[in-house]
């Protein structure tokens, strides 16, 4: 089913990189004539929301960051199988990035921007990503590399998307907010300064992160020998990018069923597009393609959420403050999800911190049967109290 869903997304990331086709070729020609404005000394007269950092500096920027990504590739290359072959995998590698790079950021971006970085398809993104780079990878070195390096080159390769998905998550940040800044007309120039010291401290707090987690529960695939609750947090993206990676290096992929997906993925885009003509309905290809390979428990609470939020909606439109209750709801509930991502992490702090794999627990492992129900009771009580404390909030601002 993972292989299905890869075909599936893999053609709905292909059409929608190309319905964006025009978008992006519009949004690089308007910043080349804003710097043309800028050089002819007619930079005060750009309306303020079209004042970008030109357009030469960044792609000047973006030239010097290939530096360090070629010297992070080669150290993760130094005493590898595949030292031998650094240097033109290196090469290869970095001009893949900068090409695969510039379409990932696009698409990512673009639909950040539209619609909300949470219906960005990185997923899909990521699946082309690992499949592009295993097979230049295979081209260039497979024969040389020998059976010996197939896992080395295998590591390469998921490093290399790695990097990628890294260039796709900084897309869907950067865009969101430039949105955000468009709608209240902000000076883009500055804002996209402060997104440059955004990337810089999230890469210095990420990792601290990942390896709390790393060490409080470890994560699924890995070997995970020195957690201390032994419960793998899921990864569904993770395992099904290097079981292609793997694939396609050990010559194990199965094509037959990426194709089957592909073809499913046509359909959908068919399906997709005679609704979209109804002017009523939808079916986007990308968030079925995900359904296939995510498994149920990761994608059944997102129908959940979205079917509440909707009744909620209905609810809210009979009230004469219905437009502004249905904007706090939604910023009710991105609080919830932001609270519960803060008290996760803080609560892997505290078992690393007390080396217990149940620091808070008050009673035994025999309370489960009855803990389960209530906890769901808890929540959905919960879920209903913040979104009636949220329309009668909206009524007093009203």
């Amino acid at each position: 089913m993972r292989f299905i869903g890869a075909g599936a997304i893999a053609v709905a990331s292909l059409w929608t990189l190309g319905r964006l086709a025009g978008p992006v070729i519009g949004g690089l020609t308007s910043a080349l004539a804003a710097s043309r404005a800028v050089k002819a000394g007619k930079g005060d007269e750009l309306p303020i929301t079209e004042r970008d950092i030109p357009i030469g500096v960044v792609g000047l920027v973006c030239l010097a960051c290939l530096a360090p990504i070629a010297v992070l590739l080669w150290t993760f290359l130094n005493g590898t199988a595949l030292q031998s072959m650094m240097i033109p995998l290196i090469i290869a590698a970095v001009v893949y990035i900068a090409l695969a790079g510039f379409l990932v950021a696009a698409v990512c971006g673009y639909m950040a921007g539209l619609i909300g970085s949470s219906n960005s398809p990185v997923s899909g993104m990521a699946i082309l990503a690992v499949l592009g780079a295993a097979l230049v990878m295979v081209g260039l070195a497979k024969t040389a590399a020998g059976p010996d390096g197939a896992p080395a080159l295998i590591a390469f390769v998921l490093f290399v998307t790695a990097v990628l998905l890294a260039v796709a998550v900084a897309a869907n940040d950067n865009l969101q907010d430039l949105k955000t800044g468009q709608l209240v007309n902000a000076t883009p120039w500055k804002q996209q300064v402060g997104l440059v010291v955004g990337v810089i401290a999230g890469s210095v707090v990420i990792p601290p992160v990942l390896e709390l987690l790393n060490k409080a529960y470890g994560f699924a695939g890995a070997a995970n020998v020195n957690t201390i609750t032994n419960e793998p947090l899921p990864a569904p993206q993770a395992t099904l990018i290097s079981t292609l990676a793997r694939g396609v290096i050990d010559g194990g992929v199965r094509w037959d069923l990426i194709g089957i997906g592909a073809l499913v993925g046509v359909g959908l885009v068919v399906i997709d597009e005679v609704l979209r003509r109804t002017k009523r309905f939808s079916l986007p290809p990308l968030g079925v393609g995900m359904a296939i390979y995510l498994p149920s428990a990761v994608i059944a609470p997102v129908v959940v959420g979205a079917v509440v939020g909707w009744l909620y909606d209905r609810w809210a439109e009979k009230k004469t403050h219905g437009e502004a209750a249905k904007r706090l709801g939604v910023l009710t509930a991105s609080g919830f999800i932001v609270g519960e991502s803060l008290f996760n992490v803080a609560y892997a702090g505290l078992i690393v911190a007390t080396g217990k794999d149940s620091p808070l627990a008050l009673v035994s492992e025999s309370f489960e049967a009855i803990a389960l129900p209530l906890g769901l009771a808890s929540l959905i009580a919960v879920v209903l109290g913040l979104y009636y404390w949220t329309e009668k909030k909206a009524a007093n601002l009203g």
